[in-house]
């Protein structure tokens, strides 16, 4: 059983920068590939971005992409999201996420964190 536990988040003006952290425990962090979703209120949860176990490639949505950084830290068992240039849009409820395969989509991840607030002000 893994356990995400997120910290970071919180409020940020148009253009600003935060940074998401996600702890794992519980499993061996470099067989799982990490990704991050996100949903705003009234909508689905969206992919972000994911970085693979075993190459370390990462992913990225179109509407992040160029703005969001995704990396791992296998020694500190530790994915980060970093976002710059946030906008109004990237209000959303910021969810990690573990899975022994690659994916894009929730029904991929099999482990999920507590889900942090970003809130973006124009």
């Amino acid at each position: 059983q893994v356990t995400l536990v997120q910290s970071g988040g919180g409020l940020a003006q148009a253009g600003d920068s935060l940074r998401l952290s996600c702890v794992a425990s519980g499993g061996i962090f470099s067989d799982h590939s990490m990704g991050w979703f996100r949903q705003a209120p009234g909508k689905e949860r969206d992919f972000v971005a994911a970085t693979s176990w075993s190459l370390g490639r990462t992913y990225y949505s179109d509407p992040v992409k160029g703005r969001f950084t995704i990396s791992r830290d296998n020694a500190k068992n530790t994915v980060s999201l970093q976002m710059n240039s946030l906008k109004p849009e990237d209000t959303a409820v910021y969810y990690c996420a573990a899975t022994y395969n690659v994916g894009l989509i929730t029904e991929d991840y099999d482990y999920w964190g507590q889900g942090t607030q970003v809130t973006v002000s124009s």
